[in-house]
């Protein structure tokens, strides 16, 4: 299949997904990043009248809310923005005043504003009748390269099945500009962070290895270590069979 028949069965495939649940359209996070802007502009041209962006900054970089609306300017896609910064702030202080923590580190820190950010797009789609897309795509859902409750808590994942190689084929077809696509990836959770520094392997490794099965021993190692941690992330809670 190419590109142009990826990108047309996802447009209907949001369609029908968000018509069959009885909802009017879509609201995704725009972070400004590639993954996102893929993902709004498909959900624009399955609901072009009804398809929200949210910029929902929490101390982050400034350039991705520039990237943000640069997708937002060209394809005519209507945005809100929600700053949790001081939000975040005081949810934090709340609870550091637990005696049993000593220090939050850096993950929680980090997940915490992905949560909340969760909670700012179920808000939208609650008020408007709306369905969250999620933008993760095959290779990070691969290995848990997610936040559990956070970018995960979605609706709908229409990048789901393509690694971030067939993300940048998808995003170059639909028109994305180019500093989007050839910038580092990077969630954006703290300042310098790059997806690449922080699962220790490459896209590209990791691509190749979901394709083919083929990689150096090294990384192999690593990938399959990373998918069996992740294993509860990517299911529903267990329940006792009894």
């Amino acid at each position: 299949m190419d590109t142009a028949q990826i990108a047309t069965k996802l447009v209907s495939w949001i369609k029908d997904t968000v018509t069959n649940a009885g909802c009017k359209g879509t609201v995704l996070g725009l972070s400004g990043g590639i993954d996102s802007s893929v993902g709004v502009v498909l959900c624009k041209q399955a609901f072009p009248d009804t398809t929200l962006g949210i910029l929902i900054p929490c101390y982050s970089n400034p350039e991705d809310a520039e990237h943000a609306q640069l997708i937002a300017d060209k394809f005519s896609i209507p945005t809100k923005t929600v700053k949790l910064d001081s939000i975040y702030d005081s949810h934090l202080a709340q609870l550091a005043n637990d005696r049993e923590i000593d220090e939050i580190s850096r993950l929680a820190r980090a997940n915490l504003k992905v949560r909340l950010r969760m909670v700012t797009l179920y808000f939208f789609a609650n008020q408007l009748h709306y369905m969250v897309v999620g933008s993760s795509n095959k290779s990070e859902l691969s290995i848990g390269y997610f936040t559990k409750y956070g970018d995960s808590g979605v609706d709908m994942l229409p990048l789901a099945n393509l690694v971030k190689k067939e993300v940048v084929e998808l995003a170059t077809f639909l028109g994305i500009p180019q500093e989007i696509i050839t910038k580092p990836p990077s969630a954006g959770l703290w300042e310098g962070q790059t997806d690449e520094e922080e699962m220790g392997i490459t896209y590209e490794e990791l691509d190749h290895y979901l394709l083919t099965g083929e990689a150096s021993d090294t990384t192999r190692v690593r990938i399959e270590a990373m998918m069996a941690g992740c294993t509860h992330k990517r299911r529903l809670p267990p329940a006792p069979d009894f």
